[in-house]
């Protein structure tokens, strides 16, 4: 068997001078540093273009790149952009992705580049778009958002709402040049991420990538095939997606997306998803299932519900799915399995072979016993703590004197090792195959560096991010730790 790990560390959160993470130097140098600390695994969040509120989680397309990612000065070295092109772009340094300057400044970059690219770009972009016919369509919903002040698709004009073929067809000859040029910024983010894919291949790193459960109601893919989800007939939603209220959030989690109609997709022996699992398998080396234990059962809430508090819980595909999932050649899963736990979610994460996840700073609330690490299993990813989660540091200033205390007694916590340290030793030395941890933890880096607070609509969630990558000595601690838990991925003896 191999013992392995990895960081959690999105890609947004990488420090460049352009004010978010991309697919250029800083990621590959950030490789180096993985390879150097000897880790496994790099786990991101998704990779989708990101709207309203800034999450991953709710992305425009499951198909398309993020354009953010695209890096400028890549560009720049092909000769796509000039340095002229950069002379108003501000200098976005710190700790915070500020999405409301990306939206200013990168669009019309892109269509710069995109401008210099189409001529001489011509052929490989042809060949971009016949390999990846996904991207007309994608085109023509971004060029339509624009054509209509970026409303959501289902107050666009009806022709264009319910996909009226000879409408679609004038907008295409309309909209022409939008589309190409939307779907020219697609051939770049593809090109770049290949580039760094090969490059985490070489080093021996594998990448952990999400799916999230749920697509967004102002989506192409919903657009596209609104049969195949929870509408009436004016295209609004019936019922929306959260979760049930719980000890961290009194009235539950309102995520509002759309709900699938699991008898259509079942009825198409579930191709849908089939065809999305494979998209991002050409990202990604291990897809993690985001609310794994939605395809159980769902919480379903009434359209226009304030709250969640109002949900039902309603029976999902269970092993239906995950068996047309499991004939995919060489995919490999983690099941995001946490939440409200009952014997069938159990029962289906058993059913399916797939590792589910164990998160250690739940290991110490009430009786969680099951996060602790004596209680690991060998077929489970163990985490400190998730990109949900608080940071560790956070954790230990921020929970009661009792909680902390329970952590201090039974991982022999202590001044000299740090507790932050002795946390991630913890989970380091379970026998889960894959122990993740993320890079704020080992940077020890408190409340200022939380990804993400569930359930609450903040300016700061999904915008931390390094100001510069860390240093060596960080790298050489990492893997003497790793080392010495047997996790540098050399085969073993079972």
């Amino acid at each position: 068997m191999k013992r392995e790990s990895g960081i959690l560390l999105h890609v947004s959160s990488l420090p460049t001078k352009y004010g978010v993470g991309t697919l250029g130097k800083e990621a590959f140098d950030f490789l180096d540093f993985l390879k150097q600390a000897g880790q496994t695994y790099w786990q991101i969040l998704p990779i989708g273009p990101t709207s309203y509120g800034d999450s991953p989680y709710q992305s425009c397309s499951v198909y398309a790149g993020n354009p953010y990612f695209v890096d400028l000065e890549t560009l720049l070295e092909q000769g796509l952009l000039e340095p002229r092109d950069l002379a108003d772009y501000p200098e976005l340094t710190g700790d915070r992705v500020d999405y409301g300057a990306l939206y200013a400044f990168r669009l019309p970059l892109l269509e710069r580049a995109y401008d210099r690219g189409k001529q001489v770009r011509a052929a490989e972009f042809a060949a971009f778009r016949a390999e990846n016919p996904w991207v007309e369509d994608y085109g023509l919903f971004m060029a339509l958002k624009r054509k209509f002040g970026m409303l959501p698709w289902n107050q666009w004009p009806a022709a264009a709402a319910t996909r009226k073929p000879e409408a679609l067809e004038r907008f295409r000859a309309e909209l022409r040049e939008d589309i190409s040029c939307y779907a020219f910024i697609q051939y770049l983010f593809y090109e770049q991420w290949d580039r760094l894919a090969a490059y985490a291949k070489e080093h021996g790193v594998k990448i952990i990538g999400d799916i999230p459960i749920y697509v967004t109601m102002d989506s192409v893919e919903v657009w596209q095939r609104p049969e195949l989800f929870q509408l009436d007939q004016n295209l609004c939603p019936t019922a929306v997606a959260g979760c049930p209220p719980d000890g961290f959030s009194e009235d539950g989690q309102l995520w509002g997306n759309p709900l699938y109609d699991w008898d259509a997709h079942e009825a198409e022996g579930f191709a849908w998803w089939q065809d999305r699992v494979r998209a991002a398998a050409r990202f990604f080396d291990v897809i993690r299932i985001d609310h794994f234990r939605g395809l159980e059962s769902y919480w379903s809430v009434p359209y226009g519900d304030a709250t969640a508090r109002n949900g039902k819980w309603v029976k999902g595909p269970g092993m239906k799915l995950v068996r047309a999932l499991k004939v995919l050649p060489g995919v490999e899963y983690i099941a995001e399995d946490l939440g409200y736990m009952t014997p069938e979610v159990r029962q289906l994460l058993a059913d399916s072979g797939f590792p589910g996840m164990k998160v250690l700073e739940f290991g110490f609330y009430g009786e969680n016993g099951d996060y602790l690490p004596h209680n690991a299993v060998e077929n489970c990813v163990f985490y400190t703590g998730t990109h949900d989660n608080l940071t560790l540091a956070q954790w230990l200033a921020e929970e009661s004197e009792e909680t902390v205390g329970k952590a201090v007694k039974y991982l022999g916590l202590n001044q000299t090792e740090g507790y932050c340290r002795g946390m991630i030793r913890g989970g380091m030395s379970t026998v889960a195959r894959i122990f993740i941890c993320q890079l704020q933890d080992w940077l020890e880096l408190g409340a200022e560096a939380r990804m993400n607070a569930p359930g609450a609509l903040s300016a700061s969630n999904w915008s931390w991010r390094l100001t510069a990558l860390p240093e060596e000595a960080l790298a050489e601690e990492i893997r003497e730790m790793t080392t010495r838990y047997a996790r540098t991925g050399v085969e073993r003896d079972a």
